[in-house]
């Protein structure tokens, strides 16, 4: 049985994601709140955009000594998911369509070394709309690390633990260029860009153990964890009725973390970063980033 137009229209508001990060989708059913399960595309398809937001290690491992402070920043392609996992059914149907709100993931980030060979990082990506998208990102990690006995202080290893909450927030279900005023039962009947919430929170925990070499100016690193993620949408548009779809979308999710990498010094105090964070059962993710150790 094909479905009404009201119920195509109320499935297709909610690909939040797509947008908020880079994707595609129409309507879903006003102010509806629904709980795809963890194998459904829909939760497939939130857990492949909070990858890239992912609070991941900064650098291969070290022992920083205490006070001493590297502040830097990262960059990441934000992946697009193929067109199989596009094909949802369950909170809202696909559409050929597409609206890429942000290609490129940026942070900045700061460490701070502890005593006992702990480290604080952070980071907070303040609510400056770049390209379509309004992000409001807090991150944060502790992490402590100790050299392999017998190893010289060339092979160390670290156990970790962040997280990061916050939205980005944009016209992700109704862009400018989708508004149509031609017919009130299609998607996107209105004037206004809809005014989207995207919440890719999540807590985890890594074990990362890195080598030097090179007089210690190049480091090799790899590890893994699990992130559980709680990663939320709710669609704000407003059609030209007055009718408002405030439509959520809820997931929580296990994830298992692969992660390696290479940083290299530059000089004593500029470093440069090239990291693979993996979640095997979302998406490969590809990270750039630099830092400078002020002390």
């Amino acid at each position: 049985m094909r479905p009404s137009p009201r119920r195509a229209r109320a499935c297709a508001r909610v690909v939040a994601l797509l947008a908020a990060l880079g994707g595609a989708a129409r309507a879903a059913p006003l102010g509806a709140q629904c709980r795809p399960p963890a194998s459904s595309h829909e939760a497939r398809l939130l857990a492949f955009y909070a990858a890239p937001v992912a609070f991941s290690p900064a650098t291969a491992p070290e022992r920083m000594p205490a006070g001493a402070v590297r502040v830097g920043a990262e960059g990441a392609p934000v992946p697009v998911p193929d067109a199989a996992l596009r094909q949802t059914s369950l909170c809202y149907q696909s559409s050929t369509q597409s609206t890429r709100l942000a290609p490129l993931f940026g942070r900045p980030r700061v460490t701070l070394g502890l005593p006992a060979g702990l480290t604080l990082e952070g980071s907070y990506l303040p609510p400056i709309t770049v390209g379509g998208a309004t992000p409001a990102l807090l991150s944060l990690a502790v992490a402590r690390t100790q050299p392999l006995p017998g190893s010289g202080g060339r092979a160390l290893v670290a156990l970790r633990v962040h997280g990061t909450a916050g939205t980005v927030r944009g016209a992700i279900t109704c862009a400018r260029d989708q508004l149509q005023m031609a017919d009130p039962a299609a998607p996107c009947y209105g004037t206004r860009p809809s005014r989207d919430t995207f919440r890719p929170d999540m807590v985890g925990g890594e074990a990362v153990a890195a080598v030097r070499a090179w007089r210690d100016r190049v480091a090799l690193y790899g590890g893994g964890g699990v992130t559980w993620e709680r990663p939320r949408f709710q669609v704000g548009f407003t059609d030209a009725a007055g009718t408002t779809d405030a439509t959520r979308v809820s997931v929580e999710l296990r994830r298992g973390t692969l992660l390696g990498g290479v940083t290299a010094r530059a000089s004593r105090t500029l470093d440069l970063e090239l990291q693979a964070y993996v979640v095997p059962a979302d998406v490969t993710t590809w990270r750039l980033g630099a830092g400078y150790r002020l002390r």
